[in-house]
């Protein structure tokens, strides 16, 4: 008993002396292993190594438990979001086949009643796709420069489209490049048709982000957001191209947001719709009375022995009196 009464004592006695002196001892331990790190720098690296090493499969072993467990974690949110966008999908997708089915309706309807009324079809139309090489675009002008010409059947006038919406016309036009005028420029000017109501009204540019609306009236219902497409007038455009939507209304002025982005112009398509030419031969078009004729040379010597020329008969009244717009 006294024997294992005096053991107990000597390790109390060893343990308190350890306690006491364990920090100083932690002190000149880091500062050995820093003078042994700055002596034998190859020496410290190396058994940093070693202690890597031998750390890493265990550090394994313990990291794939918490990876198999977050991987199962995703794929059960995986699944629940997977089931609720399922769902979504099959209501999307029934609604899209009523439609589906109502828009073959209409196309038969459309297609029936077309035969019946004798209806002259829309010219076929087609295109080519063109990349913009530069944008000649500033201050005073807006306008770009395609890698498509005449040689690839591009002519003036021709509507070009991005995937967005109508990006303007064919201004000019060489072998192999063509330069475009944006709806944005001040020269632009574009009829169209505003909202669900189909107002008519002209879309004119200001070499801005936003054309405004010319010749609206004052009671029109027209609000931001609508809708703003080509209204066909004057056999420059087709019908429903969209252009954009209404985007502020001030006073007297109405601007709109065109779909088209030109900062992000990189591919356009430039269509023939068939349409008639834009630019019309005004001699054609003239009324008979203002068509200048050949003047006609006479001799001097004739000029006394000619007879005198009767006065025209004078045109009825119905041609004479002057056009009253609509």
């Amino acid at each position: 008993m006294r024997q294992q009464t005096g053991q107990i004592s000597r390790f109390g006695t060893l343990k308190s002396l350890l306690q006491r002196f364990a920090f100083l001892a932690l002190i000149g331990l880091t500062f050995a292993l820093m003078l042994i790190g700055k002596a034998d720098t190859v020496l410290l690296e190396r058994a940093r190594i070693a202690v890597t090493d031998a750390v890493t499969p265990l550090l394994r072993v313990m990291s794939e438990p918490a990876s198999a467990i977050a991987s199962t974690i995703s794929n059960i949110r995986e699944l629940g979001a997977i089931r609720t966008e399922n769902a979504a999908l099959r209501e999307v997708n029934a609604r899209l086949m009523q439609w589906q089915s109502l828009a073959q309706k209409l196309d038969s309807e459309n297609r029936d009643l077309r035969q019946q009324l004798a209806v002259v079809p829309e010219p076929p139309s087609r295109f080519v796709t063109a990349r913009v090489v530069a944008d000649t675009g500033g201050a005073f002008a807006q306008s770009v420069i395609v890698n498509a010409g005449s040689g690839d059947g591009v002519a003036k006038g021709q509507v070009v489209m991005s995937g967005e919406g109508l990006v303007g016309r064919v201004m000019q036009v060489g072998v192999h490049s063509a330069r475009v005028l944006l709806i944005s420029d001040i020269n632009s000017r574009l009829p169209v048709l505003v909202g669900e109501s189909g107002t008519r009204a002209i879309m004119a540019g200001d070499n801005g982000a936003r054309p405004r609306l010319l010749y609206l009236s004052a009671k029109t219902a027209v609000a931001p957001g609508d809708k703003v497409v080509t209204s066909g007038d004057a056999d420059a455009f087709p019908v429903g191209l969209p252009v954009g939507r209404v985007a502020r209304m001030g006073e007297g002025t109405v601007e709109v947001e065109p779909y088209m982005s030109s900062d992000k112009l990189q591919y356009v398509r430039i269509f023939d719709f068939g349409l008639a030419n834009t630019v019309a031969n005004t001699t054609s078009t003239l009324p008979a009375a203002a068509r200048v004729s050949p003047a006609v040379v006479v001799p001097a010597g004739a000029a006394a022995s000619a007879p005198a020329a009767t006065p025209a008969a004078a045109p009825p009244a119905a041609a004479t009196a002057s056009a009253k717009p609509r």
